[in-house]
């Protein structure tokens, strides 16, 4: 079978190389597409590569009945409804890392000429005049430089801001004074880095919180003379205020490479000499746009082939050393989602999934995505996956919390999954066992030792002698063969559990003659 990928904006050609080179791929490139035209035509692709012109709307999305993952050759996903994707289960990637480096040389490229005004002083030149005293600027060196943004690419700047011996005031709501301390750099809220600033560059991504963030009220608050950058993203910064605060002569000077609207051509700002601006350059370099093309082509190349993706947008991302360490137990953590959907035909109301032992110390957001996958499985079929489980989970109504205790409970690594629903609580347990691979070792409150894998009978009885017996006559002359058995219990005497893997899919007559046996309680099917 072969997939067929739409690029639908220019990508580098070795950029797209791992596509080329994968098997089962048939890539078609095509940038001439109205957002009309590539709602008619999407229809036909299993995925969509992108950067930044085109526009993949939810009415897109709507129509691509066949695509799967979305790649965006870049950092910012602003073009693309996150939202729509994730209700359809379609994946969306980045390029977080590839442009970084581009990104972060040409904001310092931006706030040098934009101090020394470099831009005026040459189309002076250009135009024969030989001026040397209005282009007067001013040195980095001491400068205060207010970085909003200590993402990948704001911590990029703020450490070549030091090496112009610059002093760096920063706000993150992700960093904290430790790491801050670490980095040689202030940490601040958001207002104090605006008032501390000679320089102030933004690094954030835009969203309904940081749109025009740096607005009137924000500038009012500013150093007089304070100069502005932005090589994030347009939006982030009032360009009407921006205007007036230049007018008036609060701001000294601004440098921008993005804008709200592109192409930014015949804004008032232009026409302002304290402006200096490019058209969006801060990934245009041969090796960004080569680094994010063939990033976004090999998660393609890797989704389809099986494995994972490294830079999910709509799935919680992790490091590649996390990713190796939990890896391994994406697959039990959704069986047990599979599995515990099936003791119980009442509705889910609160799920509570808990990490013990060594997994505790991980981020755990992609097996608590693959364990909803499997509880809503039952109910969803296609329609739910590792992309859209959580949203799903949500819209349902149901709660789902993660717990983590390092804990270890016998065990080296522990997950258990809860469920609570109107009939109460029912809970699973599972670990990976050197060795032997994935493990069922808990049932509610039995021990058990299941291999969580194949046509599974669970079976609730009372603990009497004989039972075992009849369910294994019954099944002989069934003709259902037992490849392993379990049986569990909470007291003597009591209520107790039997677990059998068989060789075929159990049917619902089988099951109705077993629940008809003396001392049978329930018995449930289960295909892992």
């Amino acid at each position: 079978m072969a997939f067929n990928i739409l690029i639908s904006d220019p990508l580098s050609e070795d950029g797209i190389f791992p596509l080329r080179q994968a098997e089962g791929f048939n890539v078609v490139i095509d940038t001439t597409n109205t957002p009309e035209e590539l709602a008619e035509k999407i229809k036909d692709y299993d995925a969509l590569l992108v950067r930044s012109q085109t526009q993949v709307t939810r009415e897109i999305i709507e129509k691509a009945t066949n695509l799967k993952i979305i790649g965006r050759a870049g950092v910012g996903v602003d073009n693309i409804d996150l939202d729509a994707a994730t209700e359809r289960g379609i994946i969306v990637v980045n390029a977080p890392d590839g442009n970084t480096n581009s990104a972060a040389e040409h904001t310092i490229a931006m706030l040098m000429s934009l101090a020394r005004k470099i831009p005026q002083a040459f189309n002076s030149l250009k135009n024969g005049q030989w001026d040397r005293k209005s282009f007067i600027g001013v040195e980095l060196k001491n400068k205060t430089l207010g970085v909003i943004g200590m993402g990948r690419i704001g911590a990029e700047v703020a450490a070549r801001a030091k090496g112009q011996r610059m002093h760096v005031v920063a706000y993150d709501p992700f960093l904290t004074e430790e790491k801050a301390k670490k980095m040689g750099i202030t940490l601040g809220s958001v207002e104090e880095v605006l008032k501390a600033a000679d320089f102030i560059t933004v690094h954030t991504p835009l969203l309904k919180e940081t749109k025009h963030m740096i607005n009137k009220e924000a500038f009012e608050i500013m150093k007089d003379g304070v100069q502005i950058v932005n090589c994030a993203r347009g939006g982030i910064i009032d360009e009407d205020a921006l205007y007036d605060a230049i007018v008036s002569k609060k701001v000294a000077g601004a440098a921008l490479d993005v804008f709200e609207t592109e192409p930014f051509v015949g804004h008032k700002l232009l026409t302002l000499p304290e402006v200096i601006a490019t058209p969006h350059l801060g990934a245009s370099t041969v090796e960004a746009q080569e680094i994010v093309a063939i990033d976004v082509s090999r998660d393609v190349v890797s989704f389809f082939s099986g494995g994972t993706v490294r830079n999910p947008v709509n799935l919680p991302s992790v490091s590649k050393e996390v990713l190796a360490k939990i890896e391994p137990f994406f697959d039990l953590a959704e069986k047990l989602g599979i599995f515990l959907s099936r003791l119980s035909n009442k509705v889910i109301e609160e799920v509570n999934i808990y990490y013990s032992g060594d997994l505790a110390e991980s981020d755990v957001r992609p097996l608590t995505r693959n364990t909803l996958k499997g509880l809503l499985t039952r109910n969803l079929g296609n329609h739910v996956n590792d992309v859209n489980a959580k949203f799903l989970a949500e819209r349902f109504g149901i709660a789902v919390n993660e717990h983590k205790t390092s804990t270890t409970k016998g065990f080296s690594n522990l997950v258990t999954v809860e469920v609570t629903t109107a009939s109460g609580i029912r809970r699973v347990s599972g670990t990976l066992l050197n060795g032997l691979g994935a493990r069922i070792v808990k049932v509610d409150d039995n021990l058990v030792d299941i291999n969580p894998e194949g046509h599974l009978l669970f079976i609730k009885h009372k603990d009497q002698p004989g039972v075992i017996g009849r369910v294994g006559t019954l099944l002989a002359i069934e003709n259902i063969n037992i490849a392993t058995m379990q049986v569990g219990r909470s007291t003597v005497g009591g209520n107790a559990i039997m677990m059998l893997t068989v060789d075929h899919h159990v049917a619902t007559e089988n099951v109705d003659h077993l629940k008809a046996l003396e001392d049978i309680y329930d018995v449930i099917a289960i295909d892992l």
